[in-house]
């Protein structure tokens, strides 16, 4: 049986302690749902270890098979230039696959509502409750109408209503849908932030959430998270595995 292609987590980095702490707590809960995986992580910046870094020690451990996984929502720059231009820059003797981003998935919105319950509201709330789908943002136009798309559907499960809203980059923020949610006639609102973890865009997403009723806590380590990182590495390493016999 070959060996699995080793999972390298790739996170964006901050120069706030606490995205790289969310970072590795998530990536705790991988390894402790699929044990013998070897799970490792890199930063594309701000943080240590670097990507490269990890992956130039792969390299001389002797591993040949990597799945590099964007610990991403949406399908933006990073996913589609940054990550892609760090791994060109491996080290040739590795075999690297890039895994897609985590969302959009079921998954990922059962994450979100399990943040709104443990912030106070209650599974019968939902049809009074306006919720605010409050994402980092994007200049990416393909990233923007996913996260459309995803409040559209989830407004389809029986919320009052669900609104977009973004931290930076594209309008409306969270305040300004926090109000319109208000004007509807919603009877309370929820802000749900649509991201992995704290750091600065969060943080101004919590103070547009000022005047909401409910305001969840990041994705973070949820189960459900980690849950879509190992789907989404099985995903990527399928290929090789048919190649192989596997």
């Amino acid at each position: 049986m070959p060996a699995k292609p080793v999972l390298l987590v790739i996170a964006h980095g901050s120069r706030d302690p606490r995205h790289a702490a969310t970072v590795h707590a998530l990536v705790r809960r991988v390894r402790s749902l699929r044990p013998g995986l070897r799970v490792e992580t890199g930063f594309l910046d701000f943080t240590i270890p670097s990507v490269h870094g990890v992956l130039e020690s792969l390299a001389a451990e002797g591993v040949r098979d990597v799945v590099a996984l964007p610990l991403l929502l949406t399908r933006a720059f990073h996913a589609k230039a940054d990550i892609p231009a760090v791994l060109r820059d491996a080290p040739p003797r590795l075999r690297i696959r890039q895994a897609e981003v985590l969302g959009p998935s079921p998954l990922l919105l059962t994450a979100l509502e399990r943040r709104l319950y443990e912030a106070g509201l209650a599974p019968a709330d939902r049809s009074s409750t306006g919720v605010v789908l409050a994402s980092a943002g994007s200049s990416d136009p393909e990233a923007i109408a996913v996260i459309a798309r995803l409040a559209r559907q989830w407004r389809e499960t029986g919320w009052c209503a669900v609104r977009p809203a973004f931290a930076s980059a594209s309008l409306p923020r969270t305040e300004d849908a926090v109000r319109e949610l208000r004007e509807l006639g919603c009877a309370r609102v929820a802000v749900a932030p649509y991201v992995l973890a704290p750091g600065f865009l969060p943080d101004r997403i919590a103070r547009g959430a000022a005047d909401a009723d409910v305001l969840a806590e990041v994705l973070g380590p949820a189960p459900e998270v980690a849950r879509v990182l190992l789907e989404r590495y099985d995903a990527a390493r399928t290929p090789a595995l048919a190649a192989l016999g596997a």
